[in-house]
């Protein structure tokens, strides 16, 4: 089962969130704030913020220039992972991945179905790793993000949880494109 072990340090990550959003600004972004919130309470470090339109190929660039940003580790997008047209996170987020991270979907239902029942299987939340860096959508609810951060992104972005977690691995993550 999973803990945390002590006797490691605590390893501040650093985020960076993205909104997408045709209607929202900062001021009225509440799922950004829930994970700007969260991000702090934990002890890591908020990099960037930014909102960006639902369209594909804007998501795509912002992520891509987050990727290439050392001061990044990682990136929340919070929106555009459900069903209707304008709904084009999850494709932005795959225009860039170099894996996903399968489970991170399986997971995120898993626990919404808790939550919310079937009304679960409207969400396509995903996860990848591009350039080193971990991407995350998220559904653009406070409700959804309180959930990702709270039951799988906390534990897994602390150094200290075991058996196992993203932090630790943070160094192998572009090792193919340090090879020759």
């Amino acid at each position: 089962m999973s803990r945390i072990d002590d006797t490691k340090p605590f390893m501040p990550v650093r985020f960076a969130v993205l909104t997408v959003s045709d209607t929202r600004d900062l001021s009225q972004d509440k799922s950004g704030d829930t994970l700007v919130d969260r991000i702090a309470q934990a002890g890591h470090v908020l990099a960037a913020r930014d909102i960006v339109r639902d369209e594909r190929d804007q998501i795509a660039a912002r992520l891509r220039d987050w990727c290439a940003d050392a001061g990044i580790d990682a990136i929340l997008s919070t929106g555009g992972t459900g069903l209707t047209g304008r709904d084009v996170t999850v494709e932005a987020h795959r225009d860039v991945y170099e894996k996903e991270i399968d489970a991170f979907g399986t997971v995120f239902t898993i626990i919404s179905m808790q939550k919310i029942g079937t009304s679960a299987i409207q969400s396509r939340a995903c996860a990848g790793v591009a350039q080193g860096t971990y991407l995350f959508a998220l559904p653009g609810s406070p409700g959804a993000c309180r959930d990702a951060w709270d039951e799988i992104l906390l534990p897994q972005f602390d150094y200290r949880h075991r058996p196992c977690n993203f932090v630790e691995i943070f160094p192998r993550l572009d090792e193919h494109l340090r090879r020759k």
